[in-house]
């Protein structure tokens, strides 16, 4: 159990105190090109999966 909370005290030291954390600006618009990028894979997965459907209904209709 000893050995346990050793672990724990150091990854809190690592984090608090030998950790580079990004600027606040930074991290902003890191998350918002992941946003974005998120948002246009997602549209481009639409579309490729609304062509794709009707291509199989076009295909199970001949």
């Amino acid at each position: 159990m000893r050995k346990f909370i050793n672990y724990l005290k150091e990854c809190y030291v690592e984090l608090v105190h030998k950790t580079t954390w990004p600027a606040w600006n930074k991290l902003q618009s890191s998350a918002l090109l992941v946003l974005v990028s998120t948002v246009i894979l997602a549209l481009g997965l639409a579309i490729i999966d609304f062509c794709f459907q009707h291509l199989m209904t076009l295909i199970y209709t001949l």
